[in-house]
């Protein structure tokens, strides 16, 4: 048996869709994981009895990404559970479709909140309690490349998200931290589902080289890279997981 000890991770937003991929597999990989949501703790501890009946480590732990105490209270529980945290998933966001001229400033400002301020409040947690040699993966989205109308303000937020992840991985390189992005294409997920009609995804799948829309898994196998050992020399960069849409 190996002596070294388990490593631990966060994955915000992670009691479904691309988050609970994600967890899911890093544990598989041999992290205890902090199974985050802010709604619905049901769906968050299935999360966490998948994890345990594979053999793995996991609590849920409910924090709101959008409020400034969110990433403190995750960093917290995954020090009262497993000693510490060494990884750190910026996974959680919401998507709010409208044009720029109807977008209401209730819904601009919740977006910031989360998208943007969530990943903020998160480096900045994990560059002061990250474990040495700490792995943050934060998320942005290929529309950030698409340009597409309705996206404005979710695009706007995952651009503000890259330059953050290309400063900070310069602010945090000389601890021997890596900071990545990973920015998924059309996923199929609740949150890309719901609300397009049948012909619209069809359309979504047709602009795809390969023809089909990404799974969580797809995207949980780039994190887990990023998060592993074979990525120590990645640092600043921005993965654009999506088929080759853009």
């Amino acid at each position: 048996m190996s002596d070294t000890p388990m490593k631990t991770a966060i994955v915000t937003g992670s009691s479904k869709g691309i988050g609970a991929a994600i967890a899911k597999r890093l544990a598989r990989d041999g992290f205890a994981v902090i199974v985050n949501y802010a709604r619905g703790a049901d769906a968050a501890e299935a999360v966490v009895a998948d994890i345990h009946a594979a053999g793995g480590r996991a609590v849920a732990v409910q924090a709101d990404i959008g409020s400034p105490e969110g990433l403190k209270t995750l960093f917290d529980a995954g020090q009262q559970a497993f000693g510490g945290v060494d990884v750190l998933v910026n996974n959680a966001g919401i998507m709010q479709l409208s044009p720029i001229a109807e977008t209401a400033d209730e819904d601009f400002e919740r977006q910031v909140s989360i998208n943007l301020g969530g990943v903020f409040r998160g480096a900045r947690e994990a560059a002061k309690r990250l474990r040495q040699g700490g792995r943050i993966v934060n998320f942005s989205s290929s529309v950030v490349g698409l340009y597409q109308p309705t996206y404005g303000v979710y695009a706007a937020t995952k651009a503000g998200v890259e330059a953050i992840t290309h400063i900070l991985a310069k602010e945090l390189g000389p601890k021997g931290m890596t900071v990545n992005a990973v920015a998924p294409g059309p996923v199929e997920t609740d949150l890309f589902m719901t609300g397009k009609p049948e012909d619209l995804v069809k359309t979504i799948i047709g602009m795809n080289p390969l023809r089909r829309l990404g799974q969580p898994e797809d995207i949980a196998n780039v994190v887990s890279f990023l998060a592993g050992p074979d990525a120590g020399w990645v640092n600043g960069q921005v993965i654009r997981a999506n088929g080759g849409v853009v």
